[in-house]
């Protein structure tokens, strides 16, 4: 029964994280995480088969996240100010969260993976979709749960958009 209860409780959890994302409420979902946490979306190359261990970039290698709690604050504290032109007209997403996993709990906090499904639109005739996995850790705090490591790694290697405002 506990083991129940600690799935559903984690697939609260990121229901309500999609649900935030969803409603661009961006200064409620920072409160997620905790301030030592690594956010971390590495760069994906297509390599030979002998050569996948080295498909995605590393921590302190190039990658399209690699923030700690003060520059992800400051990636929502931006699109707040309305300047952040990427975002202008705002994008209407759509976070769908699915096999979510918890691989190990040590008490204090647990590991779970997950698989995302991201559409994202803007303008006229203007759809992207990002496929991929996350890895997280969640810390238990009094509040509930909190993010204290995400890295995400997609599936496609080539994005069609530069705008990754949405991973947030």
């Amino acid at each position: 029964m506990s083991d129940m209860l600690r799935q559903y409780s984690v697939e609260r959890f990121y229901a309500d994280e999609a649900a935030l994302l969803d409603a661009h409420e961006y200064d409620k979902w920072i409160k997620l995480f905790t301030e030592d946490t690594h956010y971390f979306m590495p760069i994906r190359r297509t390599l030979p088969r002998r050569q996948t261990k080295r498909e995605f970039t590393q921590p302190g290698e190039m990658a399209f996240f690699d923030d700690d709690f003060v520059l992800l604050s400051l990636r929502v504290q931006k699109l707040a100010t309305g300047t952040a032109w990427a975002e202008d007209p705002p994008s209407r997403t759509r976070h769908l969260i699915t096999n979510i996993r918890i691989t190990s709990d040590d008490g204090d906090e647990l590991t779970a993976e997950s698989h995302f499904l991201l559409y994202r639109t803007r303008l006229k005739d203007d759809l992207d979709q990002w496929i991929g996995r996350r890895e997280d850790a969640l810390r238990r705090t009094e509040g509930g749960f909190k993010i204290a490591r995400r890295h995400i790694y997609l599936d496609q290697t080539v994005l069609h958009s530069q705008n990754l405002s949405n991973f947030f």
